[in-house]
């Protein structure tokens, strides 16, 4: 028996006006009949749009649609106080510099001072100084913040002028030194062959007349090393693997290597790698940070 709004066996249908004979001249259906299909067809129509109608509606509560409503209203209401406020950049000229923060910067500069004469205090690990017939390469990892200008003049001397970038150096007695004053900012290690190659072919500059100028030609290393028979970017890899006679040379005529930041590998932190920090002696181990930063 059908219950639905939408049929009535005596009237027909009120959706798609199907309306059924009369009860005398309307013969009994057989099973197999298309009379018997078609019913059964709107029937069972009829039957689904019933139950479809009959599914309650989503209810949400009061209490949430209240709290979309005003998180919405707090939201377009911020970004127009956003919009009309003029920020002040800390570095533009009209930003105002609190007298504490004079105070903070300066007592954190003396601090680095003071840490930095401690370190000169140390005794040179005996490490650095024997292994003297490997090259070392030294990575600027930190920043200027807090940085004594004492402690920025030895950056420069070694060429570190900006963060992430990298030097092939000798390991003498004076760069040592300078590793012990500038190692909270510093992290260095002995590359090997693969890492040097793929310095110099990624990121090889050269310094001409204080210009830097792509390694793309080994016509440019010729003109300006020739006289000391490197020829080649392989003379250079081997002369510096090998620490050679002409090493000096070489890490003049170099640019300092721009590499990227690493996604994964520094933790921020000016404690030694020994100490679990980022710091310091590396030793082989600094092959592994060249890869992700190269």
């Amino acid at each position: 028996m059908i219950t639905s709004n939408y049929f009535d066996r005596n009237v027909g249908c009120k959706v798609c006006d199907f309306s059924p004979p009369s009860a005398a001249a309307r013969p009994p259906p057989s099973l197999g009949s298309p009379a018997f299909c078609n019913r059964s067809f709107y029937i069972r129509r009829l039957e689904k749009m019933a139950e479809e109608d009959s599914k309650p509606l989503n209810y949400i509560p009061e209490v949430i649609l209240k709290k979309r409503k005003s998180s919405e209203a707090f939201a377009l209401r911020k970004k127009a106080q956003f919009q009309n406020k003029n920020f002040q950049s800390r570095n533009s000229k009209d930003f105002i510099k609190k007298p504490e923060d004079f105070i903070l910067e300066y007592r954190s500069k003396e601090l680095d001072l003071i840490r930095m004469k401690r370190r000169v205090k140390r005794k040179l690990p005996e490490l650095l100084t024997t292994n003297s017939n490997k090259p070392l390469i030294i990575i600027r990892i930190q920043g200027k913040k807090d940085m004594h200008p004492k402690t920025r003049k030895v950056l420069y001397s070694l060429g570190l002028r900006r963060i992430f970038s990298a030097v092939f150096v000798k390991p003498t007695e004076g760069i040592l030194a300078k590793l012990q004053r500038v190692e909270p900012y510093v992290t260095y290690g002995y590359p090997n062959l693969k890492s040097i190659k793929e310095l110099i072919y990624k990121n090889g500059h050269s310094k001409i007349e204080k210009r830097k100028v792509p390694l793309t030609d080994n016509n440019i290393i010729e003109q300006e090393l020739g006289q000391f028979g490197i020829l080649c970017i392989e003379d250079m890899v081997h002369q510096i693997y090998n620490v050679g006679p002409h090493f000096k040379e070489i890490v003049r005529f170099l640019w300092p290597f721009q590499l990227n930041k690493p996604i994964e590998g520094l933790k921020g932190s000016k404690a030694l790698y020994k100490d679990g920090g980022d710091t310091g002696n590396r030793e082989d181990l600094i092959n592994e940070l060249i890869n992700k930063m190269n």
